[in-house]
């Protein structure tokens, strides 16, 4: 059947829209990615747009061969495989308690926790709890604030929620308790929505900088982003203009700038998270489809 001619200019006009996205979403990232693949002498003739025109390895080969920036992507990949699946457990267990009905003053912790999504002590009054719990300069100041997050929590408490009570009734009749319950009927039937907020919890820990930058003064628990963000801004504080020259001077020696090198950074961090993205992608709109409607 022949589509009709304002059905073919609407969905001309949609999907131009769309490559038109894509395009001025995507090519700020095509931009850092050749620049940083570029030599730092030919990157200094600028109208550099589509692709490396004198290929190097130069940026990555000195990023890469930083002890510190080494030690920052131990610090964030540990953070990562640790502080994810804790929060997954710590969020799902939370939701399946708060999902059930039969819970003594349900609605009054369900407010208690929303509360806390609205209302906050400020930076000082947290930077203060976390010194009273000696979590300051120190490694599980990265996991354990970061176990319980209640936008997450809401998602998959409704997602529960949806579930048919019949599972939990059938599993009660064969004896099993609230623990069984949870981990051989819930979680399994939770895989879609668990493994959205598992994802985002992910980039939580691989982008956060700021909890590093703050929290700890050891440069052994710098995080790969914290050590990005020094980086980034080491050419562009005034106080550090002689050091700059300093080091663009030896930079051109190794056929490296100061813009390769942040640009060559950026894709250190960056890169890793992204290629997890796409193994997980297929559960994000089932998971926050079904978990983020009903209240």
């Amino acid at each position: 059947m022949v589509k009709a001619k304002p059905d073919f200019l609407f969905m001309s006009v949609v999907y131009l829209f769309i490559i038109a996205v894509f395009i001025v979403t995507f090519y700020p990232f095509w931009s850092i990615f050749i620049i940083s693949l570029n030599s730092a002498e030919d990157t200094l003739r600028g109208n550099l747009y589509l692709w490396p025109r004198d290929f190097s390895l130069a940026s990555y080969k000195q990023i890469l061969s930083d002890s510190e920036i080494w030690n920052a992507i131990k610090v964030t990949v540990l953070r990562t495989i640790i502080g994810t699946p804790l929060a997954v457990v710590v969020i799902s267990m939370l939701a399946f308690t708060l999902s059930k009905r039969e819970l003594v003053g349900n609605r009054f912790w369900t407010l208690y926790f929303v509360f806390t999504m609205y209302f906050g002590g400020g930076l000082i009054p947290y930077y203060m709890v976390l010194k009273s719990l000696h979590l300051i300069d120190s490694f599980m100041v990265f996991i354990l604030p970061g176990m319980m997050n209640v936008f997450y929590m809401i998602i998959v408490r409704t997602f529960m929620q949806q579930l048919p009570q019949e599972l939990d009734e059938s599993a009660k009749m064969d004896g099993a308790n609230y623990l069984q319950v949870f981990f051989k009927i819930i979680l399994p039937l939770t895989t879609p929505v668990l493994a959205t907020i598992g994802m985002f919890t992910a980039i939580m820990h691989w982008n956060s900088w700021f909890d590093s930058y703050v929290f700890t003064y050891n440069a052994d628990l710098k995080t790969l982003q914290a050590v990005l963000v020094k980086i980034l801004n080491q050419y562009q504080t005034s106080s550090m203009v002689g050091d700059a020259q300093q080091l663009a001077d030896a930079s051109k020696r190794l056929s490296v700038s100061p813009d390769t090198i942040r640009m060559a950074a950026t894709m250190v961090a960056t890169l890793p998270i992204m290629m997890v993205y796409p193994f997980l992608q297929k559960y994000f709109v089932k998971g926050m489809t079904l978990g983020a409607v009903k209240s």
